[in-house]
This record gives structure tokens, C-alpha cells and sequence, in this order.
């Protein structure tokens, strides 16, 4: 086992407020967990802290996502953080507080070569401008982060120093827990004619862990390649 290194990234840029004047509370999430007892539980050989980034409910210059410049400055430092983790041979684990965090993550573990993806979420985040109109209103990256991180979307938060684009392929993806009804209007339907492999709750439910388990392992095993997770 590689010793842990624990990177609390207190996060809520790339969600949208509830109502006027709301700023999501998701940053909390490192603070909560820690309370909760995750640094005696993990023992990491190191915990490193980011700075709570401000966050802003107006357009900013150049971005029609909300935060936009504030989350690819927030995952620049994010993916430092966890490629000096990588190369020091440690296990990063990131806590945040919204999805957008998946970004820099991955911009990291780029840094070593092409990575498979895990995503599970109850939402496949794969919001882009080919599905939603961009003009009608601010887009927030947590509800876009898998479509991001496979090249679709704005060069903000698509394109990242030294690195290929995409993130990580579509071929490379596997996607767990969607909950959108499967036989309702759904909200992002192009996402089935990727090469993504899909596992909905549905599916989920149907097969039961075990099953679930070994068609994400043998999906991984087709990509050769090592996963990174994100929930």
C-alpha cells in the first residue's frame, strides 16, 4: 500500500446558487469529514490544504461558466498538489466540494500518460454547449465535468499545460449511478452514442455489486490502463 497523501481542496466554484444571494455550502466538505474523524481513520503520511477560493455569482470576462477563471486557477494549484504527491510515490486522495475538482486531478495524473476514469455520480455531469445553449445562462462545471474532462467544452477547462487534449477518452470512461429516469426526457441523451461504458442506478440494482464490480474491472482491464476515481 502507497502511503496516503490527503489533499483537502474546499471547493463550491462550480456550483450553481439556490436562489439569490445563495452561496453553496459544498466547501464545507473537508472540514465535515475531517470533523467526522477521516484524518485518524486514513493515518496519511500528509494532508495538504488549499485555500477556500472566493466565490462569485457574475459573468466573468472571456467565460460564459460561472467561476470559469476562478476554477482553472483553483485546479492549476490542484494539479500540483497531486502530481508532487505522484511523483513522490504517494496515493493522492483529494476531498472537495463540488465536481469541478475532478479537473486538476486529472490534469495531474495526465502528466504520467493516458489514465482511465471511473465517475461515479448520480448526475453524469456531461452538460456541454453541443446540448444546452451557452447564451441562455451561466454554465456551472460541476454539472459538466465529465464532458469537460473528455474535450467537450469550453478550452478554459478543456485544454491544460503540457497535456494532450482530452483529459482522458471517451473509451476510457465509465460512468456509474446515473438516476435520470431511462425511459424519461433525458437531460444529456448524446451521451449514449459515446464509447463510454454506462452503468446507470438501473443497471446498478439489476446487477448488484458483485456484477457491477467485474464490468468495471474488465472495462479496465480493455483500457490497460490505471483508474482514476472520482465520487
Amino acid at each position: 500500500m502507497r502511503e496516503i497523501c490527503l489533499v483537502r481542496a474546499p471547493s463550491n466554484l462550480g456550483l450553481r446558487p439556490l436562489r439569490p444571494g445563495h452561496i453553496p455550502g459544498t466547501w464545507r466538505a473537508p472540514q465535515a469529514l475531517t470533523e467526522a474523524g477521516l484524518v485518524e481513520m486514513l493515518s496519511p503520511a500528509k494532508v495538504v490544504d488549499l485555500d477556500r477560493p472566493a466565490y462569485s455569482t457574475e459573468p466573468q470576462p472571456g467565460t460564459r461558466l460561472r467561476n470559469g477563471n476562478a476554477i482553472r486557477s483553483f485546479n492549476l494549484a490542484l494539479a500540483e498538489i497531486v502530481a508532487g504527491a505522484l511523483g513522490r510515490g504517494e496515493f493522492p486522495l483529494v476531498v472537495g466540494g463540488d465536481c469541478a475538482v475532478l479537473l486538476g486531478a486529472l490534469a495531474a495524473a495526465r502528466r504520467s500518460g493516458p489514465v482511465a476514469l471511473v465517475h461515479v455520480d448520480g448526475h453524469s455531469d456531461f452538460r456541454h454547449p453541443g446540448n444546452y445553449d451557452v447564451n441562455a445562462s451561466l454554465g456551472s462545471a460541476a454539472g459538466m465535468d465529465l464532458a469537460l474532462a473528455t474535450g467537450r467544452g469550453e478550452p478554459l477547462l478543456t485544454d491544460w499545460p503540457g497535456i494532450a487534449r482530452p483529459l482522458v477518452a471517451d473509451e476510457q470512461v465509465i460512468q456509474i449511478g446515473e438516476r435520470e429516469n431511462r425511459n424519461a426526457n433525458f437531460a444529456w441523451p448524446d451521451i449514449h452514442s459515446t464509447a463510454m461504458t454506462l452503468i446507470d442506478v438501473f443497471a446498478v440494482r439489476e446487477l448488484g455489486a458483485a456484477k457491477v464490480l467485474d464490468k468495471t474491472w474488465s472495462t479496465l482491464a480493455r483500457t490497460r490502463l490505471a483508474p482514476l476515481g472520482a465520487f
